[in-house]
C-alpha cells in the first residue's frame, strides 16, 4: 500500500475517470476524484495530494487553470496532464507551467505506474509523441522566431490581432511598402511558402509560441 501518497484524478469523462481511479486503487494509492476543474481545485486546496492527474479540457476550470491557481498558492503537488490532443499551444503551456507529466488518453494503463515512478524521482514524464512534437516542431519554430527583429515581431502580433496592411502601417507609423517588406522577410525567416496566406495560417497555428520566442 501507498497510504502516504494520495492522488487526485480529475476528468469530465466519467468512464475514463472511473477506469483511471480503479487502476490507481489497484496499485494501492488512496485516490480523490473530481468531474470538473472547480472540484479539482477545491480538493487541491483541502487535501493537497502528492500527485494530480488532470484532464486538459474540463468544465469550470481547465486542467492548466487548476495547476496555475494551485501553484499561485504554493501547493507542491506534482501535476500530470491527461489529454486527447496533440496541440502545440497546449503542449507549450504545459511545459511553461513546469508540470511533471503529459500523457495522451489513449496510453495503456501500465504507463501510469511508470509515469508515477519517474515523477516521484523528480523526472519529467511524457508520452513519446509529446517529446517528438516538442523537439521536432515546437522547438524548431521557437528557434526561427528568435531570428525575427523587434519590428518583424510587431508585424506578426498585429497580424495575429487581425490588422490589415494599412492598419499596421498606421499603428507602426511606417509605409505600407515597409510593412510588405517586413512581411516578406518574416516569410523567408520562418521558411514559409511565398504568399500572404501561408503567414496568416502560421500565425493562427503558432500564436502561443510568440511569447516564448521573444
Amino acid at each position: 500500500m501507498n497510504d502516504t501518497m494520495t492522488v487526485l484524478v480529475a476528468d469530465d469523462h466519467p468512464m475514463f475517470l472511473k477506469g483511471l481511479k480503479d487502476e490507481l486503487l489497484s496499485l494501492g494509492y488512496p485516490v480523490y476524484s473530481a468531474l470538473n476543474g472547480l472540484q479539482a481545485l477545491q480538493i487541491m486546496i483541502s487535501k493537497k495530494p502528492m500527485l494530480a492527474f488532470l484532464g486538459s479540457n474540463m468544465p469550470l476550470l481547465t486542467g492548466l487553470e487548476v495547476i496555475k491557481k494551485s501553484q499561485a498558492i504554493a501547493i507542491e503537488t506534482k501535476f500530470i496532464i491527461f489529454t486527447p490532443y496533440k496541440v502545440h499551444s497546449l503542449m507549450l503551456r504545459a511545459k511553461q507551467l513546469n508540470i511533471s507529466g503529459y500523457l495522451l488518453k489513449d496510453e495503456p494503463f501500465q504507463v501510469i505506474q511508470e509515469c508515477i515512478q519517474e515523477v516521484l524521482n523528480g523526472k519529467f514524464y511524457a508520452s513519446k509523441i509529446f517529446e517528438q512534437i516538442y523537439d521536432k516542431e515546437i522547438a524548431s519554430e521557437i528557434k526561427k522566431i528568435k531570428l525575427l527583429s523587434p519590428s518583424e515581431i510587431a508585424i506578426i502580433l498585429l497580424i495575429a490581432d487581425g490588422n490589415s496592411t494599412k492598419e499596421m502601417a498606421l499603428v507602426l507609423l511606417i509605409s505600407k511598402r515597409t510593412v510588405d517588406k517586413h512581411r516578406t522577410n518574416i516569410i523567408a525567416k520562418l521558411e514559409l511558402s511565398s504568399n500572404i496566406g501561408s503567414l496568416i495560417v502560421w500565425v493562427k497555428e503558432n500564436k502561443e509560441l510568440l511569447g516564448d520566442g521573444l
